[in-house]
């Protein structure tokens, strides 16, 4: 089978396609032929050894897939060959085939290609894990989203209005704000055109968002959280833009506000049950046509640098997905 590998730390045009040996799954693992996998902003600085977690050399890129088995290990009986499935990998989904932990699987819901089905784990796994879990939005409150035609950001923007939120998107070109407004958004803020605290005070009436969701980092996190309001919560997702923002504390202090870190990963690791419970209601939410996952491009196995190229030059919207197959 083939497979991307990372031999050395670098970025992604020094990845290598290589054939590797067909899986064969241990004990309690299932074996899964990739029919695609979703791209992620983590796998681009993985390979740089710029993320958190950092996995030793050699290894094949890719948290996320939906396939189907080719073959179960002893003690497996939940799932047979055939199946459809969804697993959520941490690393390796980049290649033909994979062999993950029994736990790491769920049964793909009738009717869902496999693209949508490898685009939904990460993104709105942790969307859902920072809104509904650590934000606790609720119904009526506004949500502002920076970042928000990435993939989390999209995400986000679903989950908010299928909470009975109103959403502000903010993002870095007209463009993407179309995408955003056709998931629902009810305000959107041009931050490349527009003074992001204005706009936002323009959007709220002056009293700020109740929840801030934020993946990019950089320049715009403190003009964001200066804007927040009364008891509002600022969710740190992430930094895309590459800075770690140095937030004043005294802003926690004046607007009685949160930061609340959000790192769905180890959420995922160190509460499964109330993960798979999370995963349960957005396969529902999909079922009922509530959240829609936005595929903006599919990649052969071959083109991989390429889709990590473009998520690192931020010319994604929503998800893109490589076809291990093709």
């Amino acid at each position: 089978m083939k497979a991307i590998v990372c031999n050395a730390w670098g970025l992604p045009d020094t990845l290598n396609l290589e054939n590797l040996p067909d899986v064969v799954p241990a004990a309690g693992q299932v074996a899964i032929d990739v029919q695609a996998a979703g791209v992620n902003f983590p796998d681009v600085l993985i390979i740089q050894n710029k993320y958190q977690v950092k996995p030793p050399l050699p290894f094949t890129p890719g948290g996320e897939l939906a396939g189907t088995v080719r073959a179960v290990g002893e003690g497996v009986t939940r799932f047979k060959v055939g199946d459809r499935v969804i697993a959520f990998v941490g690393q390796g989904a980049f290649a033909q085939q994979i062999a993950v932990p029994v736990q790491a699987v769920m049964p793909m819901p009738e009717g869902m290609d496999f693209d949508v089905a490898a685009a939904i784990t990460l993104t709105y796994g942790t969307s859902h894990h920072a809104v509904v879990d650590r934000a606790q939005l609720k119904a009526g409150e506004t949500m502002l989203v920076l970042g928000a035609a990435g993939g989390v950001g999209l995400a986000a923007i679903d989950i908010g209005k299928a909470l009975g939120a109103r959403v502000i998107a903010a993002a870095s070109s007209d463009e993407k704000l179309a995408v955003c407004k056709d998931h629902g958004a009810d305000v959107l803020i041009n931050y490349a055109t527009e003074d992001l605290r204005e706009a936002i005070k323009r959007a709220t009436d002056g009293k700020g968002p109740d929840v801030i969701y934020d993946p990019v980092g950089g320049v715009y996190a403190e003009p964001a959280f200066r804007s927040i309001a009364w008891r509002g919560r600022y969710l740190v997702v992430g930094f895309a833009n590459g800075e770690i923002p140095k937030l004043p504390l005294n802003l926690t202090l004046l607007k009685g506000a949160s930061l609340v870190g959000v790192f769905w990963g180890e959420y995922a690791r160190r509460e499964p049950a109330a993960n798979m419970a999370a995963m349960g209601q957005l396969m529902g939410w999909l079922a009922e046509g509530k959240i829609r996952p936005h595929i903006s491009g599919r990649y052969a196995l071959a083109d991989t640098a390429q889709a990590l190229n473009d998520m690192a030059a931020r010319k994604v919207t929503g998800k893109v997905v490589i076809e291990p197959q093709r």
